[in-house]
């Protein structure tokens, strides 16, 4: 699908929060990918592998953009780049990451956080084949929405998957799939501040990581 010149909606998914089938759970160790996130775009991107891509045991799930919350296991980054860190993050405004800043400080904490030392950051992702780089691998890649001075291969990712952007398209330049990508962050900023999508926050999975292996489940 050819990007349209349209209007984008300013939040996705119910008001309330998440309808069927979300929330989708997936995990799996953070591995090196394409290295075209931060090189080509200025937009660092976390890969993970997924064998046969099924999310959360949807087989059959989208290509798309999906936001959500993204749970890291305990490394260097997140030590030196806490969730509640302010103002380095440089692709949303502030009109919208305070208002997410604030939602997520106030949904309860995952128990399990104190434990395994992990942090929860909001999270957009995109699942499929990028047909602007015409890859032969349909993948998952995700941008966690926080600035880190560090990158975080090898640590491990909880992803609690709330909805879905938009779907997948195919780009005339890359200055529109920038501009697209951009407007994803702001859509998933502005959705996860909501009350029914910051509490997932919460979520005691996101903080889990004794046992998970390295290939995404």
């Amino acid at each position: 699908m050819s990007s349209p010149d349209r209007k984008r909606d300013l939040t996705a998914g119910p008001e309330e929060g998440p309808a069927p089938p979300f929330p989708l759970r997936l995990d799996g160790k953070v591995i090196k990918g394409f290295g075209r996130g931060s090189s080509e775009l200025g937009i660092p991107t976390a890969n993970i592998p997924i064998e046969g891509l099924s999310v959360g045991g949807h087989s059959e799930v989208e290509s798309g953009v999906y936001y959500g919350w993204a749970g890291l296991s305990a490394c260097p980054s997140i030590a030196e780049s806490p969730p509640t860190q302010r103002g380095a993050y440089t692709h949303l405004p502030s009109s919208i990451q305070e208002p997410l800043l604030h939602a997520a400080a106030s949904a309860t904490p995952a128990p399990a956080n104190q434990n395994t030392g992990g942090q929860v950051y909001p999270m957009v992702m995109s699942i499929g084949w990028n047909p602007y780089y015409k890859n032969t691998v349909r993948s998952v890649e995700v941008h966690v929405m926080h600035s880190f001075s560090h990158e975080f291969y090898g640590a491990h990712m909880n992803l609690v998957i709330l909805g879905y952007i938009r779907p997948e398209l195919d780009y005339v330049s890359k200055e529109k799939l920038i501009e697209d990508i951009r407007t994803d962050i702001e859509v998933a900023g502005r959705s996860l501040a909501r009350e029914g999508y910051a509490r997932f926050r919460g979520e005691p999975y996101l903080v889990e990581f004794e046992g998970k292996g390295e290939v995404g489940t």
